[in-house]
């Protein structure tokens, strides 16, 4: 089952394609983006030919995830992820994989556009996220869609010889509905 296109204002969330994997080698991987998500600078390996189309293939399996899209180009993914149907909850994951693209809200719009769709058509009640305490670019968007923090986690995460702690915030589907249609 396909995961269906989402249309927002600047964003569009959508299945992933092949012609994916040619842009995500394009982009390669960016040293600053990989430490937001916990990588060590010695485990950064370049992108191959091979890794993107393995990238775009794992990513075509997994029933609740996107590509993000903008100006009709690849930018990045999200996906929801441990999506238990009888508890109504997910966790969910999000990556701008373009630097260019950061800091312009446009993270903010996909996070949007994918919380109608759960909150609204899935029907979840819950949907967690960690993130490391550290990436305050995250932490602000995640908090603009009115996910709170539940809990910290103290030094899980061993980034560049330095251990970090890891925020775990939630979001429940009457908190979101009440921030208004648009979610902000």
């Amino acid at each position: 089952m396909s995961s269906p296109i989402l249309e927002g204002r600047n964003v569009r969330l959508r299945p992933a394609c092949d012609a994916d994997a040619e842009v995500r080698l394009a982009l390669g991987t960016n040293v600053e983006i990989a430490k937001m998500y916990g990588i060590n600078k010695e485990d950064i390996k370049p992108m191959t030919q091979e890794g993107a189309v393995r990238w775009v293939q794992w990513f075509a399996e997994r029933p609740h995830a996107w590509v993000i899209e903008i100006n009709g180009a690849f930018a990045g993914e999200i996906r929801l992820d441990n999506v238990n149907l009888q508890d109504k909850r997910a966790t969910m994951a999000i990556g701008i994989s373009n630097p260019a693209l950061l800091g312009k809200g446009f993270g903010t719009e996909a996070l949007i556009l994918l919380l109608k769709y759960a909150f609204g058509e899935m029907g979840l009640h819950r949907i967690g996220i960690r993130v490391l305490a550290y990436n305050k670019r995250a932490i602000r968007a995640y908090e603009k869609c009115g996910f709170v923090v539940e809990g910290r986690e103290r030094e899980t995460a061993c980034v560049n010889g330095s251990w970090h702690d890891d925020i775990m915030m939630g979001l429940l589907d009457h908190e979101f509905s009440a921030r208004g249609a648009a979610g902000s």
